[in-house]
């Protein structure tokens, strides 16, 4: 990645976020180890596809999309009536690392996207566990 190249650039753009957050979604929902992290969404994931792509699209550098739909996205403060604790913040990690493994997004990029994942969802915890 060069340093004007984003990280939406660099992972291939919307076409790669689509992916990214299918998969995501796709696993979370058929691997048993992310029961409890998909027992935290709603029957029907449409609506929480729909937003985490377009929160994604410009977190990573992209065109700001997920705004004018949804408002400024305040995280913690939209995350605040779930539970999320150590064992939700880890089941969250590892189903977006997985996804990203399986659609292909490595090297550089992918550490920048890891530590960054991290963070943010080490940041949404609000559970003292």
């Amino acid at each position: 990645m060069s340093e004007r190249q984003t990280i939406f650039e660099a992972i291939g753009g919307i076409d790669q976020v689509d992916a990214l957050v299918d998969r995501f979604y796709d696993l979370m929902d058929l691997e048993p180890q992310y029961k409890e992290l998909r027992a935290m969404h709603a029957p029907d994931l449409s609506n929480s596809r729909e937003k985490l792509k377009f929160f994604l699209t410009g977190w990573m550098g992209g065109p700001d999309i997920y705004s004018p739909k949804y408002g400024y996205p305040m995280l913690r403060a939209r995350h605040l009536p779930f539970k999320i604790g150590l064992l939700e913040r880890d089941q969250w990690l590892a189903c977006m690392y997985q996804a990203m493994e399986e659609c292909g997004i490595e090297g550089n990029v992918a550490k920048q996207l890891e530590e960054s994942f991290f963070n943010t969802a080490n940041w949404m915890r609000n559970q003292p566990n």
